[in-house]
């Protein structure tokens, strides 16, 4: 199986490539930066690495990439590079999320002889939020507790327990394959796992336990974190998209690529000036009045904190 992954979720962007041979795989990677600078840098990286592999883009099985959640230019830039890659090729493309990659990331690095366990894997939102999803793992194949979603950091604590509450109650509803999370299959087409799948995720959470992402700087004991899980920084790499696709393509997770989407879980993008002005005010311990709501009114308060703060 011959594969190309990239991501470009966050501001570091990572590319990959899979070439199959007799003897077992080899694996081609870069690094760089993302977020705006990966529009201009990722078509290249994707080329310079094919041809150190010997491959053409027609010679790929599929194009996989982040689809989300994280930056919204940086899932608009790998959402439509592997667009365009995948028609001009005429291969399918693979969504996989990207806190799903982190979570792999994450398992790769800190716990590679694990076959069972189970990971929160959380994404700095910015705005004062975090973007988690909570997964199992049995093997090769993961399972998605709880989607991808949008916290505030003091919230991720409860929501984690809901995770365990998911897994000690086991009910086969509760536990779904990580291929539908790619958004390859509406909920209501997509298979449950059996009995025993739900068994054996449920096991999964019995074994290595962690948090992962790039939150612990800027949140800190905000999260709560409990003392019994591992807590690793990490980011969704494309290495580990390629380790998960061979499973979810199995699963069915490959799509055409007019229907590959990015998994935006944010819809605002920005706080507008009035609510920077509300933060900054109440950060310098002014509380506005009701009739301060206006713009005008809240500019002012804004302009006041920043005197006041000087």
């Amino acid at each position: 199986m011959h594969l190309l992954a990239f991501d470009t979720s966050t501001d570091a962007l990572s590319v990959a490539v899979m070439r199959s041979t007799p003897t077992g795989p080899l694996y081609w990677q870069h690094q760089g930066a993302g977020g705006a600078a990966a529009s201009g840098s990722l078509i290249a990286a994707i080329m310079d690495l094919l041809r150190q592999a010997d491959l053409r883009l027609q010679d790929l099985d599929a194009i996989c990439f982040g689809s989300g959640p994280g930056s919204f230019t940086g899932l608009r830039t790998a959402c439509s590079v592997a667009q365009g890659l995948a028609y001009g090729a005429g291969v399918p493309v693979l969504p996989v999320p990207s806190l799903l990659a982190l979570a792999q990331t994450a398992r790769a690095a800190h716990a590679p002889e694990a076959d069972q366990g189970s990971v929160i894997a959380m994404l700095d939102a910015r705005m004062d939020e975090v973007y988690a999803a909570s997964y199992t793992f049995a093997g090769d194949v993961w399972s998605t507790l709880q989607a991808p979603c949008l916290l505030m950091p003091e919230q991720v604590a409860v929501w984690s327990q809901a995770a365990n509450a998911l897994q000690t109650e086991s009910p086969s509803a509760h536990h779904r394959p990580a291929a539908e999370s790619a958004g390859v299959k509406g909920q209501d087409n997509a298979p449950l796992l059996s009995p025993a799948q739900v068994g054996k995720a449920y096991q999964a959470s019995l074994h290595w336990r962690a948090w992962a992402g790039n939150v612990f700087a800027a949140y800190g004991e905000r999260l709560a974190a409990p003392t019994t899980v591992m807590c690793c920084d990490a980011l969704p790499q494309a290495m580990a998209i390629l380790q998960v696709a061979p499973a979810l393509i199995k699963a069915g997770a490959c799509v055409p690529p007019e229907q590959a989407l990015p998994l935006y879980v944010r819809d605002k993008v920005a706080k507008t000036t009035g609510e920077r002005a509300l933060e900054k005010a109440a950060k310098a311990g002014i509380a506005p009045s009701v009739a301060a709501s206006d713009a005008a009114a809240i500019a002012q308060a804004a302009a006041h904190a920043q005197t006041a703060g000087s």
